[in-house]
């Protein structure tokens, strides 16, 4: 069994503070630079699942940082370098404190409501007559508030505004880089025989500059489907083969998890976790048209701290 960094403990040179989020930890050094760490944590309904996913949190960490400096001369962002292959370290922003979440299609959880009968999402109002996985006439953002525990929650942007979360002025130029980042990153899932079916993307402030946080279209943050086939699928009403986490998501769902009370996280067994991080991989592959080669993995907790203290001594 290959292995998982599923926690980290460090204490870098000039470090203030570590947040544990529910995939990346995050260390404050000098209340200046971010060094997020990409743990081989997975979480599915805001729930982080027993056992991690080895070569996980490299995945995303490498397919996110390709895309950063991709669509860098839309929005500027907040990485600096990738001093480890699980490590990005950037700039400190101050984050929003909402999800700017774009749909080009009715799918996932949009999907679940609309199945419902809900026709207004987010405040954005839906057609009637759609059906799964049918792709918008132009694509919707529908945000989130950012949770620090327990569920995100849906909201407009017209209450985002109203209630001061984030201004007006501030609100459209995030939702200005958010339609031009989703079109970037559909035409490079194009290239690569894809779909890019909906997404995420965060933002912080900076002496008064909005920039680009955290990872993007990764599977975790990201749902792609195959475009050979998709039509086809989408006339039969057929499931689309994708890319993303969804596989897992449904895997929890089949076997009665849905994150509610009272529910237990099915057995994880070492065969399934290898499955999961094959998946992994695959989506790399398939995303980015680069080859995953493994990096050695020895101690990785000291490989890390290695990298990142080298990396701080030059700043």
């Amino acid at each position: 069994m290959e292995k998982a960094l599923t926690r980290t403990d460090f204490n870098f040179p000039g470090q203030k503070s570590v947040y544990h989020g529910k995939v990346r930890d995050v260390y404050n050094i000098n209340d200046d630079i971010l060094v997020m760490i990409a743990t081989d944590r997975i979480s599915a309904f805001d729930v982080i699942l027993p056992k991690g996913i080895p070569y996980k949190g490299e995945v995303l960490n490498r397919i996110a940082a390709k895309f950063l400096d991709a669509t860098a001369d839309i929005v500027p962002n907040w990485k600096i370098a990738t001093p480890d292959p699980m490590v990005t370290a950037g700039l400190r922003c101050e984050g929003f404190k909402v999800e700017m979440i774009i749909r080009g299609y009715l799918t996932g959880s949009a999907w679940r409501e609309y199945k419902e009968g809900n026709r207004v999402l987010c405040g954005v109002k839906l057609p009637d007559g759609m059906r799964e996985n049918q792709k918008f006439p132009t694509p919707i953002i529908t945000p989130t508030t950012k949770a620090d525990e327990g569920h995100d929650e849906n909201i407009s942007k017209e209450e985002i505004i109203a209630k001061g979360i984030v201004d007006k002025e501030d609100y459209e130029l995030m939702e200005k880089y958010t339609y031009a980042l989703f079109e970037r990153g559909s035409k490079m899932a194009e290239e690569k025989g894809l779909i890019l079916v909906d997404t995420k993307y965060e933002f912080g402030k900076r002496d008064g500059k909005v920039y680009l946080i955290d990872e993007i279209h990764t599977p975790d943050s990201s749902r792609y489907f195959y475009a050979d086939g998709y039509q086809e699928r989408f006339e039969a009403g057929m499931p689309q083969k994708q890319l993303s986490k969804e596989f897992v998501r449904q895997w929890l769902i089949e076997n009665g998890f849905m994150g509610k009370a009272g529910q237990q996280v099915p057995e994880m067994t070492d065969e399934y976790v290898m499955s999961v991080s094959d998946r992994y991989i695959e989506l790399f592959e398939n995303i980015t048209g680069d080859k995953f080669v493994r990096t050695e993995q020895g101690d990785i907790k000291e490989r890390i701290e290695k990298n990142v203290t080298e990396f701080l001594s030059k700043r």
